[in-house]
């Protein structure tokens, strides 16, 4: 297979290849991500000690107290630090998330029910419409709040190595629509409300009557769906691949790629039952949430809100919902024979995860230290306050704010954490020069998504490394920054003169109040 995926003959390199090989080899020179988070860690503690005397003429939004760095040096701070070691590494969300879902995954995968349902998939949807369709999955997988990152970039991987393709360009084109794209859905989600809520405060600081309606930007993002399908078909197949195929060689004992062929009958009649024992349990769910009272809406009634069980519950209902078919599955076709195949199943995807668990420990430790300092805070607010000063015309304020956002991202990964920062800065000053709030929203979303899939600090970051791993063992923290760059840059470039095109038409962002801000 790697002699398929490599030319023998290297082209010549132009300007973005030469710049793209820079990133690869700078950044893999970068330790283990696991010993990144580790000396980040050592110089946020440092920092905090010499900045923690400073005094700052800066005012928390989140606390409305002058802001503060705080020492994380100091006698009281270790002890803190020692004694709630365990529960910061147990608690780092992604570490959940990741485990639990690739348990029912794994079984699922073992048992041969996801390579069938490849076959199925493959065999209605052209070679040639594989990337969109990958790249849409991706972006609609944003519904089901951090799923695409255990399901869609891995099998992204899976779907172009079993395809003859190179398993990282799936990856990284997987990794773009679920990342980069994300805040391009045509289906409303969790985030939507919740950022809201925050642009409706920072717009009441101006105006006490001001209402944001929780789809302000629905109609955006929609479209914006279109366009990140788009650009990420475009970067996948006229550059990150050719690329990958002249320089980067799948290694001799990676997993072997799923033979995608025609079907057994035992395995059509296996898929069959799997399928039909998935589609009652998601039947199930349909009708457990269709009242207006249902326990797994949230207590206003509704399903997409954060505070909804169902979207608390996203991740047990994908174990369940994958584990389920898998086993039925492997019953069928004889993989499984006894309870005791499926508990090695699982183990077996467990191995897999050691590597991961590993960085997960140090990387908690970091995002801790780096949140209890207010470093994070105090560079957000900084530029924030630079973009204000510097007083530029209504579009160059928008992609002012596209960009801050944009850095920002790579040292405060929360949407709501970053919007809840610099929203009570940004959202009052551009209302004050005619830019209303929504757009300020859509033009944070922009900047929020763009910069996610080149950011190691991501907290998802890392896993995606691990998945290239399993084709090209030597991939690093370089390596995959190197492959989604040009998806960055193009993504910022495209989607910040698809919102200026956007305002300039006049075209409705979404659903807006009846109530608009005047001066």
């Amino acid at each position: 297979m790697s002699n398929q995926l490599a030319d023998t003959a290297t082209p010549k390199q132009g300007g973005m290849d030469r710049f793209l090989n820079l990133i690869e080899k700078a950044g893999n020179k970068i330790p283990d991500p696991a010993i990144l988070f580790f000396w980040a860690l050592i110089i946020v503690w440092v920092s905090s000690a010499l900045l923690s005397n400073v005094s700052f003429d800066l005012v928390n939004p989140r606390t409305g107290n002058p802001l503060e760095i705080t020492n994380l040096l100091t006698g009281d701070a270790l002890a803190s630090f020692l004694a709630n070691m365990v529960t910061t590494f147990t608690g780092f969300a992604p570490l959940g998330i990741v485990l639990v879902a690739m348990l029912g995954v794994g079984v699922a995968d073992s048992s041969g029910f996801i390579t069938t349902g490849l076959k199925k998939m493959l065999s209605f949807t052209p070679a040639k419409l594989l990337t969109p369709m990958l790249i849409l999955v991706a972006i609609v997988s944003h519904t089901a709040a951090d799923a695409g990152y255990v399901l869609v970039i891995p099998l992204g991987g899976i779907i172009f190595h079993a395809a003859g393709r190179h398993p990282l360009a799936g990856i990284a084109a997987a990794f773009a629509g679920v990342s980069g794209g994300f805040s391009a859905n045509f289906i409303p989600s969790g985030i939507d409300p919740l950022l809201a809520g925050f642009t409706q405060t920072a717009a009441n600081v101006l105006d006490p009557e001001y209402i944001v309606n929780p789809l302000a930007n629905i109609y955006f993002t929609g479209l914006s769906s279109v366009l990140i399908v788009a650009i990420g078909w475009f970067v996948t197949e006229r550059i990150i691949e050719p690329r990958l195929n002249a320089t980067t060689n799948v290694d001799e004992d990676a997993e072997e790629a799923p033979d995608l062929g025609s079907m057994t009958e035992l395995e059509s009649k296996a898929f069959k039952y799997a399928g039909w024992s998935m589609m009652a349990g998601i039947a199930l769910l349909v009708f457990a949430i269709m009242p207006e009272n249902s326990a797994l809406r949230s207590p206003e009634g509704e399903i997409t809100a954060f505070s909804a069980p169902i979207m608390q519950s996203i991740v047990p209902l994908i174990f369940i919902l994958f584990i389920i078919p898998g086993i039925v599955y492997g019953r069928v076709v004889g993989k499984f024979s006894s309870s005791n195949d499926v508990i090695k199943s699982m183990s077996d995807t467990m191995n897999t995860m050691g590597a991961y668990m590993v960085m997960s420990f140090f990387c908690a430790q970091f995002l801790v230290a780096f949140g209890q300092s207010n470093i994070g805070t105090m560079l957000a607010l900084y530029g924030a306050e630079g973009l204000k000063a510097m007083n530029l015309p209504g579009e160059a304020t928008v992609v002012g704010m596209i960009l801050l956002t944009a850095m920002v991202n790579l040292l405060v990964g929360s949407a709501s954490a970053k919007w809840a920062l610099i929203g009570p800065i940004l959202v009052p000053m551009l209302m004050a020069v005619g830019i209303s709030p929504e757009l300020s929203q859509a033009a944070y979303r922009v900047g929020d998504s763009v910069s996610n899939i080149i950011s190691p600090l991501m907290v998802f970051f890392p896993l995606v490394v691990v998945y290239c791993q399993r084709y090209v063992k030597n991939t690093g923290i370089g390596t995959l920054a190197s492959l989604m760059m040009p998806f960055s840059i193009a993504m910022l470039i495209g989607w910040t003169i698809f919102l200026l095109a956007y305002w300039a038409l006049g075209i409705p962002l979404g659903i807006q109040a009846p109530y608009t801000y005047t001066m």
